[in-house]
C-alpha cells in the first residue's frame, strides 16, 4: 500500500513532466509568412501556361483535307483548282489577270505563283532581288488580300498586282501564266480570314507550258 507521502511525491514529479511538455512560442522565423513560398508545379510554369492552345479543325473544300490553318491548311493535289488565273496583257504596270474564283467560299486572301515563257516555250527563269548577289528563281510569288476586296463563288475580275511589277517580267517573255496557289476563305464579316487551302502540285519548279491538267 502506498503512503501519503509517496503519492505526494507521485503528484510533484508528474506536474514537472507536463510543464516541461508545453510548446515553446514560435520565433518569428518560423512563422508561416517568413517561410519561403513553394515552387510552383510544372503545370503551373510560363512555358506551361504560354503553349499554344490546340488549332481549330476546319472543314476543307471537297478534295482537299488537313487543319485549315495558315502552316497547316487543307491540302490539295494534282490538278484542283479553286481559281482559274488567266494572263491579258502587259503594260507599264505589269501584267494583268483575269480572276476567276471557281469555288463554293468567298476568297479573301491569295498567293499568286507567276511563270514566264519565250516564243518557243521554254520556261524563263526570273532574278531574286531579294538576295545579295540577286539569284535566279523558276515564277515569281507574292501574297496578301489584294483582291481589292473579296471575291465571291464564280465571281471574276481583272486585276493587275502592285506586288508583280513590270521589273520582275523577263525581256524575252513573250508568254504570262500564273496559277493561284494558296487561297484565305473570308469569316462571316468578309474583313478577317477563317481558313487557308492550298495545292502546291500546282506549281513545281520546272513547270511546262500550259500548267498541270
Amino acid at each position: 500500500m502506498r503512503t501519503p507521502i509517496t503519492l505526494a511525491i507521485a503528484m510533484v514529479v508528474f506536474g514537472c513532466s507536463k510543464e516541461e511538455a508545453k510548446p515553446l512560442t514560435p520565433t518569428p522565423s518560423a512563422t508561416p509568412e517568413a517561410l519561403p513560398s513553394a515552387v510552383p508545379p510544372a503545370s503551373a510554369s510560363p512555358a506551361a501556361s504560354a503553349s499554344a492552345a490546340p488549332e481549330p479543325h476546319h472543314d476543307c473544300p471537297a478534295k482537299s483535307a488537313g487543319i485549315g490553318s495558315f502552316v497547316k491548311p487543307c491540302e490539295a493535289k494534282g490538278n484542283e483548282r479553286l481559281m482559274k488565273v488567266r494572263w491579258t496583257k502587259t503594260d507599264d504596270k505589269g501584267p494583268s489577270f483575269s480572276i476567276k474564283n471557281i469555288g463554293q467560299t468567298t476568297i479573301l486572301y491569295g498567293r499568286i505563283a507567276v511563270y514566264f515563257y519565250d516564243k518557243g516555250g521554254k520556261q524563263l527563269d526570273i532574278k531574286d532581288e531579294s538576295e545579295t548577289p540577286p539569284k535566279t528563281k523558276p515564277f515569281h510569288t507574292c501574297s496578301g488580300s489584294f483582291f481589292q476586296g473579296v471575291m465571291k463563288p464564280a465571281e471574276s475580275a481583272v486585276l493587275t498586282f502592285s506586288c508583280v511589277p513590270r521589273k520582275v517580267v523577263p525581256d524575252a517573255a513573250a508568254t504570262v501564266e500564273a496559277e493561284m496557289q494558296m487561297v484565305g476563305f473570308a469569316d462571316a464579316t468578309e474583313k478577317k480570314i477563317d481558313y487557308y487551302w492550298r495545292n502546291l502540285d500546282l506549281t513545281p519548279n520546272a513547270r511546262p507550258k500550259g500548267g498541270v491538267k
